[in-house]
């Protein structure tokens, strides 16, 4: 039957990028033993022999995701394998393989390309994966690239979204907002550049900040230090869309709630000397940037003394009864509800 040309038509952005995932699957069921979960988390896990394997995939656009004026070809690739190999580091599991589809227009040369996949080879070998299959196709418009990553764990090994309990403790690796804080740099010279194509920007005192934002790491180290330790956690996610957003999906999938301390949000000294120069307030940024492709994770108290005194680990908060709803406690010990503002990529305005 032909579509009424007259009903009502709902925005993908008005959905966002979960409530579309959610909304679209809504209707569909496993059919299959060996799919252990689905869709709902940050990879899929399938069951075929002793280990568990962990399949996710990521879908990276020109014009949304990257800006090829200020992000280099090489540096693309191999940030396009850490999006993925995040998501099985967040399942607490180990990555082994990928694979690359990638669709471009004809205003790529051999050799841009050949830059690119330098720079998935780049990361492939620092990371131990292979690099297994892919596709190939030409697009009308831009580059787009798909990028599917592989892994396995044990049932004992593999953490999910759901397992956070009250009076767990939220963790975070490393140090957050310096991805977004790196992009308001870009942009800013990007526009610079149009006025003044002669003008060459001093980005040296950004060098940190800017190589979060093009060149990310993905934490590898962090599953590995886990296991070494003897701390496993209850629940895990990876820090792409903002900490509050990813706060907010471990309090649903998990059914708890969440004080986070915002003294206790760990930033670089360039990050708040960034946010100072902007004007921009860097708790929001932590809580709305993204792209950190950190690790946030809770943990049994008793597991505290396991981890207290490791640098590459922050407790910023703790879970609560749901009842509680998940909260900033701010520097003047005011509770504010979080809300998720992190990256929409179906809001055209971002």
């Amino acid at each position: 039957m032909l579509e009424d040309k007259d009903q009502e038509r709902t925005s993908l952005e008005k959905l966002g990028e979960f409530g579309l995932i959610e909304h679209l699957t809504a209707s569909f069921s496993n059919q299959h033993a060996s799919t252990v979960k689905g869709i709902g988390d940050d990879a899929a896990v399938l069951d075929f022999e002793k280990k568990k394997t962990v399949i996710t995939t990521d879908l990276l656009i020109e014009g949304v995701h990257f800006d090829l004026s200020y992000m280099p070809l090489k540096h693309l690739g191999y940030k396009a394998v850490m999006v993925n190999l995040s998501d099985i580091y967040a399942m607490n599991a180990t990555a082994r393989q990928i694979t690359v589809s990638i669709a471009a227009s004809n205003r790529f040369p051999l050799e841009a390309l050949e830059e690119l996949y330098a720079g998935i080879q780049m990361a492939t070998t620092t990371y131990g994966v292979d690099l297994i299959g892919g596709d190939t196709t030409s697009s009308q418009k831009g580059l787009l690239i798909s990028i599917t990553a592989i892994g396995e764990a044990s049932e004992e090994q593999l953490t999910y979204r759901d397992g956070a309990k009250p009076n767990d403790l939220l963790v975070v690796t490393g140090d957050l907002a310096a991805a977004y804080m790196g992009l308001q740099v870009l942009e800013r010279e990007k526009e610079v550049f149009k006025v003044n194509p002669n003008n060459q920007p001093d980005l040296e005192p950004y060098s940190y900040i800017i190589e979060r934002q093009l060149k990310p790491e993905a934490r590898k180290d962090i599953v590995e230090l886990l296991e070494k330790l003897g701390v496993k956690p209850t629940a895990m996610i990876d820090i792409s869309d903002g900490l509050s957003s990813e706060i907010l999906h471990l309090c649903k999938n998990s059914k708890v709630g969440c004080n986070l301390f915002e003294d206790k949000i760990p930033l670089d000294p360039t990050v708040i000397a960034a946010c100072e120069e902007f004007k921009m307030d860097s708790t929001m940024v932590a809580l709305s940037g993204g792209e950190d492709y950190e690790l946030l994770f809770t943990i049994d108290q008793k597991d505290f003394d396991k981890i207290k005194d490791n640098p590459n680990l922050t407790v910023i908060g703790h879970m609560t009864d749901a009842s509680e709803g998940a909260n900033l406690i701010t520097r003047a010990n005011t509770k504010i509800p979080l809300t998720a503002q992190g990256w929409n990529s179906f809001d055209v305005s971002e």
